[in-house]
């Protein structure tokens, strides 16, 4: 699943680059959209993210582009990589990647197998 976000002023940090912690909750979204659309009937949270790098700094105007693509499923768990890139603007294009697990949870949130 593919998504985009425009870089809007209140996303810049004090230097006027993206605030990492916005693209992080970005990422989350994105991700947990895909895992909701893949398992409609599923209720995850997020469990995790593996390594966290920003591989180069975004400015007001860009547009970018997070694409969400299933990795595996475990019994009560489902990861996705996301890759996000510059879809608008100058410079190097790869500016984020990361793989995000969610555990499927019961409404006492305690972990349930997928089904």
């Amino acid at each position: 699943m593919k998504t985009h976000r425009l870089v809007m002023p209140e996303d810049l940090n004090q230097y006027g680059f993206l605030f990492g912690g916005k693209l992080l909750s970005w990422v989350d979204e994105a991700c947990w959209i895909a895992a909701s659309l893949d398992y409609p009937e599923q209720r995850f949270v997020t469990i995790g993210m593996n390594k966290v790098e920003f591989h180069h700094g975004v400015n007001e105007g860009v547009i970018l582009e997070i694409d969400c693509q299933k990795q595996r499923q475990g019994n009560s768990s489902v990861t996705y990589k996301v890759v996000v890139n510059r879809a608008s603007g100058e410079g190097l294009n790869d500016v984020f990647s990361t793989c995000v697990t969610f555990v499927n949870i019961d409404k006492h949130g305690k972990k349930q197998p997928i089904s």
